[in-house]
């Protein structure tokens, strides 16, 4: 099989094969589950965020993992971005129709999982 094949968009009704490396949905579903991807989803599922105020609100990630996590997202669609023209420039981020389709479950599974633990000493 051709290498290129898989890599297509199917016709309509049909599915992209996940299972192989070449496939874009694959691509797609490792920006949204890496380290940093979930926590970017969750934390941009309320409300439409600056830059600095994700990087406060995910503890741990550094500036450039946060740069290179959200172009990721936006370059597959999941997050929109919006530079606003001052100095220093003020870019806010939030999630597209797709991420907040993308996102439910996962906020879903982090609702669950953090109901299912003991409460904190």
């Amino acid at each position: 099989m051709a290498g290129g094949v898989q890599r297509r968009q199917a016709e309509a009704g049909a599915r992209y094969d996940v299972f192989h490396t070449d496939c874009a949905a694959r691509d797609v579903v490792d920006h949204v589950t890496s380290r940093w991807g979930v926590w970017v989803l969750i934390s941009l599922r309320s409300n439409d965020l600056r830059f600095y105020e994700l990087r406060e609100s995910i503890q741990g990630i550094s500036e450039k993992m946060l740069a290179q996590t959200l172009r990721a997202l936006v370059q597959d669609g999941l997050v929109w971005r919006e530079v606003e023209p001052t100095t220093p420039p003020q870019v806010t981020y939030g999630l597209t129709e797709f991420g907040r389709d993308v996102g439910e479950p996962l906020t879903e599974l982090f609702d669950r999982i953090t109901r299912r633990l003991p409460p904190r000493p």
